[in-house]
């Protein structure tokens, strides 16, 4: 009997968005209005490339970057949840899919001393060039045309559920913490059994009412969170099942 739990990071994990909370490095704490309007739908990765360029410019250095990422708060009740998560490793396989990246998720995690909890984070891989500059690429290819260019979790979910069944590892359930309009897609791919909880007053919960009017609604169940208390709760009673 084993579960496996998948993670969202900005406003799920962190109470926070890690890619607009970067900003506060920028001279004045803020973009030149230029940089923030060329932002065009479904190419965020790209705009974020613009916005690391524009910090690399500016002088603003990779040990900066980390001091400022690592102050991120974490969501009410987290660090308690991911606390029960760790103790209880061998019920639980936990990943993270997420339009952030490698670098930031990386320093939060590992500054927590949460990056066990985790047996592998999907994101945008990102790295420090030569002359300092953090830089951003795509997470994959895809051909979902409801999700952003650069990541269709459900793709990266049923193909590491793919990857899972080979290795002769299957779950009693899946449980989906999420928050945003790209965590839909992968909560539409949840069987009965599952569960999609996602975050009280966000786009997820909004997006899985409004197809649930649309007469095409999940097959998974939906629980609510508004601090991740209520998510551990959901976790404790799994377990005494």
């Amino acid at each position: 009997m084993k579960f496996l739990l998948v993670f969202d990071f900005d406003h799920t994990i962190i109470d926070e968005n890690s890619d607009t909370w970067i900003v506060k490095c920028a001279p004045e704490r803020k973009l030149p209005n230029g940089l923030r309007n060329s932002y065009q739908p479904g190419h965020w990765t790209e705009y974020m490339g613009r916005v690391f360029v524009y910090l690399g410019d500016n002088g603003v250095k990779e040990d900066e970057m980390r001091r400022t990422m690592t102050t991120i708060p974490f969501t009410a009740g987290m660090i308690d949840l991911l606390g029960f998560i760790g103790k209880n490793k061998e019920l639980f396989d936990c990943i993270i899919v997420s339009d952030s990246n490698t670098v930031f998720i990386d320093w939060i995690l590992k500054a927590a001393d949460f990056h066990e909890v985790f047996d592998e984070v999907f994101t945008n891989p990102a790295s420090f060039s030569s002359t300092g500059y953090l830089t951003v690429q795509n997470f994959h290819a895809h051909h979902c045309a409801k999700c952003p260019k650069n990541l269709c979790k459900r793709k990266v979910l049923k193909e590491f559920l793919d990857k899972q069944l080979e290795r002769g590892v299957s779950y009693t359930q899946i449980v989906y913490i999420g928050d945003g309009g790209n965590d839909l897609c992968p909560v539409m791919f949840l069987k009965k059994n599952d569960i999609a909880m996602p975050r009280q007053g966000y786009t997820l919960e909004k997006k899985i009412s409004q197809v649930a009017q649309d007469l095409s609604p999940v097959q998974c169940s939906v629980l609510v969170w508004s601090s991740a208390t209520d998510i551990m709760s959901y976790l404790k009673l799994l377990i005494k099942k």
